[in-house]
This record gives C-alpha cells, structure tokens and sequence, in this order.
C-alpha cells in the first residue's frame, strides 16, 4: 500500500533558520529516487542542493521559486510503496551539512476514546494541521478513519498519518483555540505541560524564549521526542506580536488604546533585506550592537615585501600572492599574541583563547559581501595559503562555497584596498575578536635610510574587541605586522 511522506526543509546547519527557493528540480507527478536532490535553495551563506530521503512519487510541492521557507517548513510530498520486511529503519546516508536522511522517527500515537467520540482537544475529521480543510496529502485518509470509528484497514488504533502530523508551513501557523482543552495552540500542536521536565536541550533556546517572555511548557516541539527547537521559538513569538492574546483574562481592565500615528511611507526602492544582505546586515548589527571596539592604525613601508614576492615568484613554482604573505604575517603575529584569536563568552564571562587559527578574508562578489575561512591557516605555507585563497575566491565568485566554509572563523583579514582606498575602520566579524584592514600599497613619499625616497607604502589597520585586550596588546600586535611588512626577513624568527 502507498504511504505518502511529508519532506520538509532539512536544518542546513551552522545556524541557519531559512533558505529560499532558488529552482525546482521536479515536477509533480515525477519519480524520484532516494538521495536524488529535488531542489536548490539559497540560504544566506551558499546555495545547497537538497537530496530527499525518499523514493516514489511526487504528489504536491510547497513554495514558488523565489518563497522563502523557515527550517522544518514542508517542501514536497512523496507517494512511496509500502516497505519491504526488515527495510522500514534504513535510511539512505546521504549527509548535507547537519543533515543525515536516515528513517524518520517513530511517531508517538494518540489514544483514542472508547466511545468513539471525539477526545477533548482533537480537531474534527479533514482538519489537517492549523488549517481546517486543508487539502494536504494525508488529510483525506485522516477523515475517512476518523468516520470509521478511528481505525483503517490493518492499522493500529493509533493516528500516524504522516502529511496530517506534520508542522505547517509559516504561513499557517496561526495560534487557534481548543474550547473542550482551555488550550492556546501555535500551530500543528501545543499544549500547555504541567509536570515533567521541559524538552529542550539548547541554551539558546532558552535565552530567546525569555527573550520574547514565552513560557516554554506552553510549547510543543517540532524536533524527535518533541524536542523544542529554535523555530519552535521564533514561531510562537510570531504568533504572538500578530496575534492578540485570548488564553489569560485580563487582570484588569484595559485602558483605553491610542490611536497610533503611522508614519509616511518613504518614496523610493525598496529593497528586501533578505538572503546574504540580510544575513550581513544582521551580523554587522550584533557586531556594534555587542561589541566594544577599538581601531588603531599604522602606515608601514611595504617596498622590501614587494621585493620580496618578485624574487619569490622568480623562483619558479606555483605564484604567492600578496594576500597569502599577509596571512601569514598575521598568523605569527597571532602566535606571538594569542588574546586577538579569540571570542568572548558573556553568559560565562569568560574569554576563550582559541587554539587553531581560522582566517577569515573578506570576499565582494555579485551576491554580496562574503568571508570564507581558510582551515587551520596557521599551519599553512605561503604557497598553501596563496592556493587556498585562489579555490575560495573562485568559489565565492560562483556562489558554490558551502556553509562549512563561511563560519568558525577566528580573525579575519580585510584587503580593502583592491577598491583603491587607503583606509578604513572595519566592523568585526562577530563572533571574532579582531580584524587587520590593509590599504592600498602606493608610492609615497618616505624617509629611508636617513634621506626621503618614493617608496611603496601602505595602511595598516586593526580593529579589536576591548574586552579581550588593551591597546597595548593590541599596539603590539599591529606594530608586529607592520615591522613584518617593512622587513620580512623578521618571520624568520618564527619559522
């Protein structure tokens, strides 16, 4: 017998909530095979293509190319045939970033009345999750179990109707009461828990739900074994600022609302802040909002690193490129002072000095602004690190990086001025610490030797969280880079 199994966005990792369809790459009615990717989605770090871990037919789709769905939102839904014996807990083993395809978890079932009524709190027969007859795969066969007296033919007297169970989609999450239960409901299921311990795992879980004054045994996770998640949070707080309150009585009475003003509408474009934009814009803002930092700078006498990369390059083998000799400036220069590679844990009100160094470096590309991360910088060579940052760069062009490779960076490199600009005051990339901001290398006049020369100077840059250092730290680490630069002979003593 075919069962028909509801797909939804699989948690794409490294924090991300939402991903937009890009394109479809089925059709409904088309057969699919297990790990076959279904469709490509742009999240706000990459573009992923998402395999669906079942094998059968397509029957519905949910989204438009250009929708944007939050993590957990169905995607599709697959008519697959009834498993063979000793099949039903394979799993297909593909693994997209915080994403394995192995055999959904066991719904837990639902006792039914005796009688055969209805049990308080249960929605009437065709009501699929939060929308009242919803035409969603599932909901029919729900309505005709429900009118035989709760049992199907060879089922179990329980309701493990897949497509019915499953959470709806952002669009429908919207709370509905339960009269028979005094139950608030967000959504596919709540209910308020009266004992018992709460299931969530994640602090920050519980930092948002404080954060938007929930009280988390009035939520039903989405997550295995009713786990609250993330979503499940930022859901509810939706439902709430859209939706008035009907669960409590009012303690008192109410005064008299106020008309509020609605400002004008400004003329002009607007543009969404969505996809990466959106993302940049909210990390630039936690970075000031969390932030204290501090930028001191330094302009330094690039003319021997200069030189130094021609007669690399002479030499023969791969080329080095300028980038590459300024990581790893910074990585010695980190290894020499270790508080600039590190993050700031305030619910600890500890600073964590990280051990390896990912370096980040800033990356303009037609999408937007990117950093990728080159792995365990510290260990590589001029010529590793120039090979490194030539793979990224390319994939950061043609918008393929993944989202391993733009997060867990630990400091962060900015050449900005390959856009013909002497200077800047960078925002550090939060979580980090720091950030080294390096100008463009022009021919200036300069004091050498005893006499002025023209040579080729440049603007050193370094922007640093206060809490992890002082500026003579901070002092000492730019004035490092920069006697680096002026005389590169000066890693030798670090390697």
């Amino acid at each position: 017998m075919a069962q028909v199994l509801e797909f939804r966005l699989p948690d794409l990792g490294e924090g991300l909530t939402e991903a937009e369809i890009v394109r479809w790459l089925v059709q409904v009615g088309d057969v699919v095979a297990v790990d076959q990717p279904v469709v490509e989605v742009e999240t706000a770090k990459a573009m992923v293509e998402v395999p669906c871990p079942y094998g059968g037919v397509v029957t519905a789709r949910y989204g438009d190319e250009g929708t944007e769905l939050p993590v957990g939102a169905p995607l599709l839904t697959v008519a697959v045939g009834a498993p063979a014996s000793g099949d039903e807990d394979e799993g297909s083993g593909n693994v997209l970033v915080g994403y394995g395809t192995q055999a959904p978890p066991a719904r837990r079932g639902r006792l039914r009345p005796p009688s055969g009524g209805a049990a308080p709190g249960r929605r009437s027969p065709g009501t699929s999750a939060g929308r009242p007859g919803s035409d969603r795969p599932g909901s029919a066969a729900g309505a005709e179990t429900e009118a035989s007296g709760g049992r199907g033919a060879g089922r179990p007297d329980t309701d493990l109707t897949v497509a019915a169970a499953a959470a709806p989609s952002t669009a429908d999450r919207r709370p509905v009461r339960d009269e028979e239960s005094d139950t608030n409901v967000t959504g596919a299921v709540t209910g308020r828990r009266t004992d018992g311990p709460v299931p969530v795992i994640s602090p920050l879980v519980r930092r948002l739900a404080r954060e938007y004054s929930l009280d988390l045994r009035e939520l039903a996770g989405s997550g295995p074994d009713g786990l609250i998640t993330r979503a499940d949070v930022e859901y509810a707080a939706r439902a709430a600022a859209s939706t008035p309150a009907v669960a409590r009585p009012p303690q008192a009475p109410a005064a008299e609302p106020v008309p509020a003003m609605t400002p004008p509408r400004a003329n002009g474009t607007r543009i969404p802040l969505k996809g990466v934009r959106g993302a940049v814009a909210d990390k630039l803002s936690r970075s000031r909002r969390e932030i204290p930092d501090a930028t001191c700078w330094v302009d330094a006498d690039a003319t021997e690193l200069m030189h130094a990369r021609v007669r690399m390059n002479e030499a023969g083998g791969p080329k080095i490129s300028l980038l590459a000799l300024l990581a790893r400036i910074c990585t010695a220069a980190l290894a020499r002072f270790p508080e600039l590679n590190s993050t700031v844990d305030m619910d600890a009100r500890e600073v964590v000095r990280l051990d390896e160094v990912h370096l980040g470096f800033a990356a303009q590309t037609e999408r937007g602004l990117v950093v990728p991360v080159v792995k365990d910088a510290h260990t590589r060579d001029a010529e590793s690190l120039s090979a490194e940052f030539a793979r990224l760069t390319e994939a950061a062009r043609t918008g393929t990086l993944t989202p391993g490779e733009l997060t867990g960076g630990t400091f962060t490199l900015n050449n900005y001025g390959v856009f013909g600009v002497d200077g800047s005051t960078p925002i550090i990339n939060h979580p980090e610490a720091a950030m080294l901001g390096v100008g463009r290398i022009v021919p200036k006049p300069w004091v050498h030797e005893g006499e002025l020369a023209v040579r080729q100077v440049v603007q050193l840059s370094l922007t640093f969280d206060h809490r992890v250092c002082d500026g003579g730290t901070a002092g000492g680490f730019l004035r490092y880079v920069a006697d680096c630069v002026e005389q590169p002979a000066v890693l030798l003593r670090t390697l």
